[in-house]
């Protein structure tokens, strides 16, 4: 048989601020004291899906020409070397 606990309002309360913290958090990536918001900072397969590219290695190919600049890249390396871009749409002729 199992028992019914009961919670009082403010244990009921915290556990609910603690779970929209959890839900805000999943949203974030933290990396060198700064949090990214992963709805702007987006992978490179990411980025080629939303921005209808044909293939990654266009989006590889502007990061290394410097067409994305600098500031619009994240390299993690406890990641293995991932890279976030910040999701920017640039113009169809640099294709």
């Amino acid at each position: 048989m199992e028992t019914q606990r009961t919670v009082s309002p403010e244990v009921a309360r915290l556990l609910a601020k603690g779970n929209e913290l959890i839900a805000q958090a999943e949203n974030y990536l933290q990396h060198n004291g700064t949090a990214y918001s992963l709805d702007e900072w987006i992978t490179i397969k990411e980025y080629a899906r939303r921005f209808d590219l044909k293939s990654t290695n266009i989006v590889s190919n502007w990061i290394s020409r410097g067409i994305i600049p600098a500031q619009n890249i994240i390299e993690i390396p406890e990641l293995n070397d991932l890279k976030l871009i910040k999701a920017v749409p640039y113009p169809s002729e640099t294709l």
